[in-house]
Parts: structure tokens; C-alpha cells; sequence
């Protein structure tokens, strides 16, 4: 099963919109979310605290900030075809 990681934080409305996205793309594609609070980790922090929400699978960011249902559902869906 793949796995995606959500880069995101306490308190931040975006992320909350985000891993509900997320999710309801979920409902549709076999996959596992890991979710990373940024705060916990000063790297990740600074690498992504303007940019949080991030999804990123495989090492790759997918999308951030602003998250819509089309391009999560048609980036993680390649590799269900393949």
C-alpha cells in the first residue's frame, strides 16, 4: 500500500481543509496517510512552514497550501494504473 505524507501543524484552518481532501480522496485510492506535525521537527519547520498543508509521496511534493480534490486524486492515482 502506498503511503503519503501530510505535512501540517496544530491550529492552522488550510491543513484542517486539507487532510479532509485528503481523506476524501482516500475513500476512492488504496492508500496510507502518515500525518507530520512540522512543529515537532525544526528541519521540517523551516523547510515548510510557509507552505503547510504539503502532501508529498515518495519523496515528492504533490501539492501544498491550498489542496483540491483533482490533482491529489490524478497524481496518486498513477500508480494505482501501474
Amino acid at each position: 500500500m502506498q503511503k503519503v505524507i501530510f505535512y501540517s501543524r496544530p491550529h492552522c484552518s488550510l491543513c484542517e481543509e486539507g487532510i479532509l481532501t485528503l481523506k476524501l480522496v482516500q475513500e476512492e485510492l488504496l492508500f496510507k496517510i502518515e500525518v507530520l506535525n512540522i512543529e515537532e521537527d525544526d528541519t521540517l519547520h523551516e523547510k515548510y512552514m510557509l507552505m503547510i498543508p504539503v502532501v508529498e509521496k515518495d519523496g515528492r511534493m504533490i501539492q501544498y497550501g491550498q489542496l483540491d480534490y483533482v490533482t491529489l486524486y490524478e497524481a496518486l492515482s498513477v500508480d494505482e494504473i501501474s
